[in-house]
């Protein structure tokens, strides 16, 4: 990292503990500690009705503890493996904000609400929430049937008791949706990224804790624990210094008042290098877990008619070959399919066309780039350069999580926090915080300034 990296990084962390002495903000900040305490609580409240015994013994099982349930179970912080009411998490929320960031790409009618201003984003975050309920009904209603056929729940259940269930599950993921506007509202840093942060820092002392007791009973070498810290603080490190990490195209406004007459300024369009965050790796280990997740939900002696093999012969196939911890080619599949993900969510949230018309409308230009059609082709092209940089970033983080326990011998169960997403959304929740802090000590201070 360098000099300049370093001072940035240290003048970050030094703002934010300046800001946290403000009245004001510490109010902020203790509202914030109360609602992720009350999330902590919640996550240990039972569904009514359900044998939670059941559902841990499942999650000791190959399928349970395998890579989808795993990323489903860290999303929640670990509430759906005791299936409390806050089970689904977030999860659906993500699920509906991505549906219709889709849906807007595709529909031109929804594109052009998003441009409305504050009414259009207020009818967007409306479907969001429809999205989410529908994603929570049908996640927690096929949550129920996967249990079913696992022998977690039992197989007579009466539709209402499906119903009660699903509808806990469902008030669970609205009352979340609902604290985390109030976290918006009231607190510091956006509140669904909190609660997500929150579920994977609650795992952490649990973790440590049955690290360090397996060390002790000589279940784990010193050697490994050793290594596999010293591997989680360099992708500590390798993770901050790439989200940090930005293309500032330089930026020309002219027709700007200098003083007291009409002059240019010169600012900079910046392009961060991780555009699409944590979205790729999620659709990358869902679609590489999908097909040995679903073969499971049949008989394993049970004989396909088209290719003559049995269940079991299909999953061993798919989980062998197919799944980034079956075969180092199921790996390097992985860690294309992220690099593939990268480009096509960042076509979706980025927009060169709509960079370049705002430039234009507040006098804005790219030096030696006409205006234009130009400007767009030139941030588009500067944009797919850089987010090639921030595909293989992300097909590195993201292939960590399975090479780590190989090189370490220390399974994932025991410290899942090398790696993956989990790593990644800490590092990107706390960054994210600490410049909302650093953003309202600089307002304050501005204000107190024009006073």
């Amino acid at each position: 990292m360098t000099t300049t990296g370093l001072l940035r990084q240290q003048n970050l962390i030094q703002n934010a503990l300046t800001a946290l002495k403000i009245p004001d903000i510490q109010r902020r900040f203790k509202f914030l500690l109360f609602a992720l305490a009350v999330f902590a609580f919640g996550s240990h409240i039972p569904v009514p009705g359900v044998d939670t015994s059941q559902i841990e013994r499942f999650f000791a099982t190959p399928l349970g503890s395998g890579a989808f349930f795993g990323l489903v179970n860290m999303f929640t912080g670990g509430a759906l493996r005791k299936f409390s009411i806050f089970a689904l998490g977030v999860l659906p929320f993500i699920n509906g904000s991505i549906i219709i960031q889709l849906l807007t790409a595709a529909i031109p009618q929804l594109e052009e609400l998003r441009k409305e201003g504050e009414w259009g984003r207020r009818k967007i975050a409306q479907y969001t929430r429809y999205a989410t309920f529908v994603s929570a009904f049908l996640q927690g209603w096929g949550y129920i049937h996967l249990f079913m056929q696992a022998g977690a729940l039992p197989l007579d259940l009466t539709l209402w008791a499906k119903l009660r269930i699903v509808l806990s599950l469902m008030a669970g993921t609205a009352f979340l949706m609902w604290l985390g506007e109030r976290i918006n509202e009231r607190g510091i840093g956006n509140g669904i990224s909190l609660i997500i942060f929150a579920g994977i820092v609650m795992r952490l002392p649990a973790e440590l804790a049955g690290l360090f007791a397996s060390a002790a009973e000589g279940g784990i070498p010193l050697g490994s624990i050793l290594l596999l810290f010293v591997l989680f603080l360099s992708t500590l490190v390798f993770i901050v210094y790439i989200q940090q990490s930005q293309r500032r195209i330089p930026i020309t406004f002219t027709r700007r008042m200098v003083g007291n007459r009409l002059g240019s300024v010169t600012s900079y369009l910046p392009i961060p290098v991780n555009i699409g965050g944590v979205i790729p790796i999620i659709f990358a280990i869902s679609l590489a877990s999908f097909p040995v997740t679903v073969i499971n939900f049949f008989p394993h002696n049970a004989t396909l008619p088209l290719v003559g093999w049995t269940v079991r012969e299909v999953h061993d196939f798919l989980q062998r070959w197919f799944t980034p911890w079956g075969s180092t080619f199921g790996l390097i599949l992985y860690g294309l399919l992220v690099i593939v993900f990268t480009y096509f969510y960042a076509a979706i949230v980025y927009r060169p066309e709509e960079i370049a018309d705002n430039l234009r409308k507040g006098g804005g230009v790219i030096p030696g780039i006409r205006p234009g059609q130009q400007t767009v082709e030139y941030i588009d092209r500067v944009a797919t350069r850089i987010t090639f940089a921030g595909a293989v970033f992300l097909a590195i983080v993201a292939v960590l999580e399975f090479l780590v326990p190989a090189w370490t011998h220390i399974p994932a169960t025991h410290f899942s926090l090398v790696g993956g997403t989990s790593i990644l959304i800490a590092v990107s929740v706390a960054l994210e915080t600490m410049k909302q802090l650093e953003a309202q000590l600089l307002l304050r201070q501005y204000e107190a300034f024009i006073k």
